[in-house]
């Protein structure tokens, strides 16, 4: 009886020792309020200059209001699910799954709402080595967010007017066109049209415990496809090769009240895709000096790119304000023909202050410079101004009231680039100017 008392109490013991080294936690944001908008430009942004050199004119003018209660002004509202394993010898599994939440809108279906739970903003495994860093692999943010949101005054917010950060104009029911050039100056492999990427897929972390004030970070990612097609007498058949890659790197080092970080990645995507239709045993086929490939329709310049993201900022704390420098720059070009590009480089100041224990206030001003669908005519471009102002008031460790104001003044882009150079009449070439403001409460749990 004895020993039995003795085996019970050693496994409760043991569970209780295995529980203790495993962890899960919810964690998320709900960011709602009224979020109001006003935006003087063009209706749409020119397409970006295909492989070919192509581009699309025809941009009408367009100016348009928003106001009402809407979400996410602050920050994306998000669910996340985060764990760890102690594996013993300073050795630990860990884990993170994370989700967006629109709190504003209704689902009146099974499939909708799926559709606003299922945008995957984190989804990753792996190990943690106590004293040498983590290796993770999954969808993660890159290299450049990293860093860029360690270091951004106005906290990444969703409004126009940080001219180092992807965000885009925002209104009560969505998002919409928030100017050319330095906003959306890119149909790039990326496809966010912003001042960086913020996240990919199939992406391997490496980063670094903090040494000597030091941390690293090695980023690679990679998703390829060769296929081959076979058979007669069958229409959409594709084969060819897929091939993205990125790679990038970042670091942090930290002195006192001095934070400086740096960093860089690549995005890399080649699109041989064939597209063939079997007539009677012939293809179609297209020129590889249309679009680079060995036949079909014309692929974009998107799809066969290399784009390039650098950041890198400076910021020190004074005690009664900390000031920040940031620089960020972006190239897409065709790896068919490096002439066709589209560019854009930001920098950007800005200072926080914590007026009191509850209150805090930022402001942010930059300048934003971009130039794109350079070929054997002129390159066209544009300058831009932006800014943030934002004040927070905190209820609490997790609830604040919030009130912001962004905004942004854009040059005219000029004409598209072209065969035929398009005039500013037809396409909108205009200059642009947007506002944002919100107010609203966000709670963080």
């Amino acid at each position: 009886m004895k020993k039995s008392l003795l085996a019970i109490a050693a496994m409760t013991a043991f569970a209780g020792a295995a529980q203790a080294q495993s962890s899960v936690t919810v964690y998320g944001i709900l960011d709602v309020g009224f979020v109001g908008s006003q935006y003087n430009g063009t209706a749409t942004s020119v397409n970006a200059a295909q492989s070919n050199g192509s581009a699309t004119a025809g941009n009408a003018g367009q100016k348009q209001t928003t106001a009402g209660f809407g979400q996410s002004a602050e920050s994306t509202s998000r669910l996340g699910f985060k764990g760890s394993e102690d594996l013993g010898g300073g050795m630990a599994a860990l884990f993170t799954v994370e989700l967006g939440l629109a709190p504003m809108n209704q689902s009146t279906t099974l499939a909708a709402a799926q559709g606003e739970l299922s945008f995957n903003r984190q989804a990753f495994v792996g190990l943690k080595k106590t004293g040498l860093g983590t290796a993770t692999i999954g969808t993660q943010y890159t290299p450049v967010f990293d860093v860029q949101a360690a270091t951004d005054t106005a906290g990444n917010n969703n409004l126009v007017g940080n001219a180092v950060y992807s965000g885009a104009l925002q209104s009560a029911t969505g998002t919409f066109n928030n100017g050319q050039g330095p906003y959306v100056g890119s149909n790039s492999v990326s496809a966010d049209g912003g001042a960086y990427t913020t996240r990919a897929a199939n992406a391997l972390k490496l980063q670094s415990d903090r040494f000597a004030g030091f941390a690293g970070q090695l980023y690679y990612a990679q998703s390829n496809q060769n296929s081959t097609q076979t058979g007669v007498a069958y229409t959409g058949a594709v084969g060819g090769t897929q091939n993205n890659t990125v790679w990038g790197v970042n670091g942090d080092y930290t002195w006192n009240k001095l934070q400086v970080v740096a960093a860089y990645q690549n995005f890399r995507s080649v699109d041989q895709n064939v597209a063939v239709a079997f007539t009677g045993g012939t293809t179609a086929t297209g020129t590889a000096a249309s679009n680079g490939t060995a036949g079909g329709a014309t692929t974009s310049f998107g799809l066969n790119a290399t784009d390039n993201q650098t950041y890198a900022a400076a910021a020190y704390d004074f005690g009664i304000l900390k000031a920040v420098y940031q620089y960020s720059a972006r190239k897409v070009s065709s790896v068919v023909d490096s002439s066709y590009f589209t560019k854009r480089s930001a920098n950007q100041i800005g200072v926080r202050s914590q007026l009191t224990p509850t209150i805090s206030a930022y402001a942010t001003y930059g300048l934003v410079n971009s130039a794109y669908f350079g070929n054997t005519a002129a390159t066209q471009g544009a300058n831009g101004r932006t800014y943030q102002l934002g004040v927070d008031y905190y209820l609490s460790k997790r609830t604040n009231l919030y009130g912001a104001l962004g905004g942004v003044n854009q040059s005219s882009n000029g004409s598209v680039v072209s065969s035929a150079v398009a005039t500013a009449a037809s396409n909108g070439g205009v200059g642009t100017n947007a506002t944002n403001y919100a107010v609203g409460i966000r709670h963080t749990f």
